[in-house]
């Protein structure tokens, strides 16, 4: 018996993230590079994985994103990917589900949980079966050894710990 796979579409899909910036506002930036599947037909009994590119980051600054490359911050060179792999994924609501995995981002592999709002499902132009699901959640990012800062002199830090991470995704039923 086959199992039902699910691959990203990226071009109907993005993660991107946002993180308080002097304390006063918010600095978002993405992933360009990205692959993620599901296995299996019923999504609360399957595995979703994802693999994402680290250097792929963006935040529309060139010296910023240089040096969230660098060894403050990614270490891009020695940890290319960050990986995301479900434990569950549990119904709460109607449409609502929260999502458990481990989430690997330069060396580090911490739990971490994303309220998920699946979209529904439809089929494109093409007959392509989709699946559409929107992602939200937090994570400290010292958990995962970016700890670059700077404290400011009216006091506060230049970059919060929290960082919100958000998806919104297209998966494409594969043909079997």
């Amino acid at each position: 018996m086959k199992t039902t796979k699910w691959a990203i579409d990226p071009s109907h899909s993005e993660i991107t993230f946002k993180v308080k910036h002097l304390m006063i506002s918010n600095v978002k930036g993405e992933f360009k590079t990205f692959q993620a599947t599901i296995d299996g037909e019923d999504f609360t009994k399957s595995t979703i994985s994802v693999k994402i590119d680290a250097s792929s980051i963006s935040t529309n600054n060139n010296d910023r994103d240089t040096h969230l490359k660098s060894d403050d911050f990614f270490e891009v060179e020695k940890y290319p990917e960050i990986t995301f792999v479900s434990t569950s994924f549990k119904k709460t609501n109607d449409d609502e589900f929260k999502l458990v995995g481990n989430l690997t981002m330069k060396g580090a592999t911490r739990e971490i949980a994303l309220d998920v709002e699946f979209g529904g499902y439809m089929k494109d132009p093409y007959g392509n079966e989709k699946a559409g699901f929107s992602i939200s959640g937090k994570l400290n990012r010292k958990d995962f050894g970016l700890n670059w800062n700077a404290a400011l002199e009216a006091g506060g830090v230049m970059v919060s710990d929290e960082v919100k991470i958000f998806g919104e995704v297209q998966f494409v039923k594969q043909q079997s």
